[in-house]
């Protein structure tokens, strides 16, 4: 089994290959605004560093979001143009998921935060919990305002996330005894979360890949009353 996966949802703009027994490989750099001419780029640079054909993948990854619309939007469109050419299925992945995994990676047990700046005084909340190495929901990802935050469940030792930069009188104050900031979601972290999927068949073909974005304002123009 070989995974691509991609992940451009935030400023963050990576992609990754999974490959059994093998370490995991990965492409990332921060690029606001040109995750468009980075990402394909990345993906052929990657590939042809470990000598992996693309005919060659079994399955695509991608960050659905949520995040940026832009860039969950070139995530989607690039994972489903790849997916197309190889006939070959995909999984998506939580963005929300990835940072939280992120921050398993840097010592974060138990649940985790993850707010990511959404803009427009507005917040992405996830909650997860670390289980064998990985993550699983807690609840369904939610966009909130800064203003009216969830309460939080006790304890929470970990946050990550982008919103502690946005927002450091709300999130400062917040009693959580480690923050990982930024938290970009990575495209290795969808790769791992996204292997057990691609292992139990549960994935879907290309045409079926939607994005994530939450504020459907955004996605969806509102017709004049």
């Amino acid at each position: 089994m070989k995974i691509l996966a991609i992940e451009t949802s935030t400023d963050g703009c990576s992609v990754a290959l999974w490959r059994e027994h093998e370490p995991l490989a990965e492409l990332f750099t921060v690029a606001p605004r040109q995750q468009t001419e980075q990402i394909l780029p990345m993906v052929e640079q990657l590939l042809a560093e470990h000598g992996v054909a693309a005919s060659s993948l079994t399955g695509i990854a991608v960050g659905q979001g949520p995040g940026a619309f832009t860039g969950v939007r070139i995530a989607i469109s690039v994972a489903q143009g790849i997916a197309y050419g190889l006939n070959v299925p995909v999984v998506p992945i939580s963005s929300l998921a990835a940072s939280a995994l992120g921050a398993v990676d840097n010592g974060a047990s138990g649940i985790i935060l993850v707010v990511q700046d959404a803009r427009m005084q507005e917040i992405y909340w996830g909650l997860y919990k670390e289980v064998e190495g990985l993550v699983v929901p807690l609840q369904e990802d939610q966009l909130v305002p800064v203003d009216a935050l969830p309460i939080l469940p006790q304890p929470v030792a970990w946050a990550t996330g982008s919103a502690k930069e946005a927002y450091p009188e709300v999130f400062g104050p917040l009693n959580v005894a480690q923050w990982h900031a930024p938290g970009y979601p990575r495209a290795g972290a969808v790769a791992r979360l996204a292997v057990a999927a691609f292992r139990e068949g549960r994935t879907l073909p290309a045409e079926q890949l939607e994005p994530v974005y939450l504020r459907q304002q955004i996605a969806t123009p509102r017709t004049k009353e």
